[in-house]
Formats: C-alpha cells, sequence, structure tokens
C-alpha cells in the first residue's frame, strides 16, 4: 500500500515537473515571441512607476498580454530598478523582451516639446511631436488662431509636454521681460527690468505654473557664470579694466555681426581702437541711445542721430552715441552671448581698425581709412545696384 501511494506521488510530482517545465517554456517563449501590436503603439511611463503599474500600461496599450509573464521576465534578468520613465513609441510585433531593451534605454522626456522663442518683434512657438519622425513641427507666432488651437490640441491631449523658452544673442533687457510677459504656462508678471546685458542668452526649461522671476533668475546666474569664467581666462593686454567693460564692449560685438567667424576678428577692431584712444563710432550704439532697449528701431540712421542730435532731444544727453563719447557707453546695449564675451577677452591679433558690410551678410576689414573707404564705397554701389 504504501509503495503503491509513494509511486502514485512520484508520478504526480512528475508529472507536476512536466507541467512546471511546460509553464516555463511557454513562458520564456511568450516573454520572446512577438507581441501583439499591428501598429504602433505609444506608451508613456511616468516618474517613479513600479514595475507593475508599467505592466499595466502596456497591457492598457495593447503591447503585451500576459502582464504576469513580463513581470517575471524582467525580474528573472534582473531588471527590474533599470527600467526608466518616459514616453515610447512600441513598435508593431515588438516582444517583451524587445519592450523591457527599450524601457532600459529610456525614452523621450515628453510626447510633445513646446519651444517658446522670443523675439524682437514678439513670441512665436514651435511644437515637435518627439515620437514622430515624419510629422513636421506646428506652430507660429503666438498671435495666430492656427497657434492658439495647435497649443490648445496639444495640452488638451492625454500626452506630457516638455517646456523650453529659447533667448537668441543681442535682444535687450526689456525685450526679454516683454516676451516672457507673453509666454503662456508661466505665472507672475515681470515689472522690473533687470540690468542690460545681465541675461544669458540660451534654451530653458520650465515646468507648466513657473514663476517668471524664477527664470530671469536663472537667466541672470547663467550670464554671470559665463562672464565670471571668460574674465578669469582673459588676455594680460587687454585694454578693459573690468568684467562690466568686458561686458559693454561684448554687447557691442553681438549686434555688429551674427556671423561667429566674424566676432572674434570685431572684437579686434574695437580692442584695436581702445587702445590707440580712437571712439568706436559703431551704428549700434545710437539705436540704443534712442531707443533705451525698448522696441525696435524701423528707419535708417540720419546723420542727425550719428551727430547725438536724436538722442540729445530725447532724453536731455548722449551717453551712448559712441560718435559723440570716448570709450564705451555707459552699459552693455544687450545681452551678449558666450561666444561675444569670449571674443572681446580674447580678441583675434589683428591691425585692422574698419569694417562695413560686404554685401553677404559678413564685414569687410580695413588696416587704413583708405582702405576702409574703398570698401565703403563697394558697399554702396552694391546696395544702390539691389536697389534699383
Amino acid at each position: 500500500m504504501l509503495r503503491h501511494l509513494a509511486a502514485t506521488g512520484l508520478n504526480l510530482l512528475i508529472v507536476a515537473l512536466i507541467v512546471l517545465a511546460g509553464l516555463i517554456g511557454w513562458g520564456a517563449k511568450t516573454f520572446h515571441d512577438p507581441g501583439p501590436l499591428e501598429v504602433p503603439a505609444v506608451v508613456e511611463i511616468p516618474r517613479g512607476a513600479g514595475l507593475e503599474a508599467i505592466s499595466r500600461r502596456l497591457a492598457e496599450a495593447g503591447a503585451i498580454r500576459h502582464p504576469a509573464i513580463f513581470r517575471i521576465g524582467v525580474r528573472y534578468l534582473g531588471v527590474g530598478d533599470r527600467l526608466r520613465f518616459g514616453v515610447y513609441e512600441i513598435p508593431a510585433g515588438a516582444s517583451m523582451r524587445d519592450i523591457v531593451a527599450l524601457l532600459e534605454a529610456g525614452g523621450a522626456d515628453a510626447r510633445w516639446r513646446m519651444v517658446f522663442a522670443i523675439g524682437q518683434r514678439g513670441v512665436t512657438v514651435r511644437i515637435t511631436d518627439m515620437l514622430s519622425r515624419e510629422a513636421a513641427p506646428l506652430g507660429g507666432p503666438l498671435e495666430d488662431a492656427g497657434t492658439a488651437a495647435a497649443i490648445e490640441r496639444v495640452i488638451g491631449s492625454d500626452s506630457s509636454v516638455e517646456f523650453r523658452v529659447t533667448v537668441p544673442e543681442g535682444l535687450t533687457a526689456w525685450q526679454v521681460v516683454e516676451g516672457l510677459n507673453r509666454v503662456p504656462f508661466l505665472e507672475g508678471e515681470l515689472t522690473e527690468i533687470p540690468a542690460e546685458g545681465s541675461l544669458a542668452p540660451d534654451t530653458f526649461a520650465f515646468r507648466r505654473g513657473a514663476r517668471r522671476q524664477a527664470l530671469l533668475d536663472e537667466m541672470a546666474r547663467a550670464q554671470a557664470r559665463i562672464l565670471a569664467e571668460a574674465w578669469e581666462k582673459r588676455r594680460a593686454d587687454v585694454p578693459l579694466a573690468s568684467p562690466q567693460e568686458a561686458l559693454i564692449l561684448a554687447s557691442i560685438v553681438e549686434k555688429e555681426t551674427a556671423l561667429p567667424e566674424e566676432r572674434p576678428i570685431v572684437a579686434s577692431v574695437f580692442i584695436n581702437r581702445l587702445r590707440r584712444g580712437m571712439r568706436l563710432e559703431t551704428d549700434p550704439t545710437i539705436i540704443y541711445g534712442i531707443l533705451r532697449g525698448r522696441g525696435t528701431f524701423d528707419r535708417e540712421i540720419t546723420v542727425s542721430d550719428r551727430n547725438g542730435v536724436t538722442e540729445r532731444r530725447l532724453h536731455g544727453a548722449v551717453l551712448y552715441n559712441t560718435y559723440q563719447i570716448d570709450g564705451l557707453p555707459p552699459t552693455p546695449i544687450a545681452n551678449p552671448g558666450r561666444a561675444s564675451i569670449e571674443a572681446v577677452v580674447n580678441p583675434a591679433e589683428t591691425r585692422f581698425l574698419f569694417f562695413v558690410a560686404d554685401g553677404s551678410g559678413g564685414h569687410a576689414f580695413a588696416e587704413t581709412l583708405a582702405e576702409h573707404q574703398a570698401n565703403v564705397a563697394r558697399w554702396r554701389r552694391l546696395r544702390s545696384e539691389r536697389s534699383d
């Protein structure tokens, strides 16, 4: 009797082992076989989601059929703590093993990226689907009805959105503040204008509901850091007495050229002039003296402007017109970027004292007044031909 029971128990154990082996084999095959998706699916894994929540989201999206098998496979691989949050596009037919590899590699931080670009004449937005390589970005000026509709459509979706704001080189502090006050999804209106030149041009990420002042403070900290680092590495013979003087000259270089390769050369012209005690004679300082950084200048500079008549009439004194004052103006005339700051503390080695537009977006440089006058005549002929 006991022998019979033992034999029966042994048979049952064998059957159980066979079943277990079959289940393990089936589970392993299921884990590695192509998944149920017939078309790609987008799945968002929130920050802090555990393995059970992840498997549930994948199942709800139709990417896996057996959440328990997915969890067992992840634990067997020992990668449970390496699955990362983010937005993922799960390919059609992806196996559970394929999905684990995707989650280990990491996905986009958000489904949508919304970048607000502050310009001299307003704010534009660029909306990018981070998971679609084919879809063209949406957006345009904030005032456009189509832009507003696109923003509402994205915000109203269930997908996450990453917000950024871009401040280009050469904007004034007033223009940055005006732009930030128009960027949506930020809180707290800015009423004070920070010191000119104190804001770093760059792209800054922000969370919905962040305070505008906090973003402005971040820009100021970044600019102070950039200026300190550049000043520490300055050339010993540069005729600038302080970081503030470097910032002032960098703002002039920023407004004179948008070409990266020209910045050290333009900086060398002004450095050479300062060494010789020559006036800088740069038109952007005239514009700043008239507008004081507010608004845009929509006309040609006149002889009266260069003579300081306009600035004196508007503000009672000529402070910024470098055709009329010696040395540097009292403050920066814009917010310069890192490249312009580095250019003025380590300018190119040249003997240039003059430059004028060359008609191709760059400038023609000259060492002598005669060479410069020839370059000016060439530029005037070219401009006349284009206007005919």
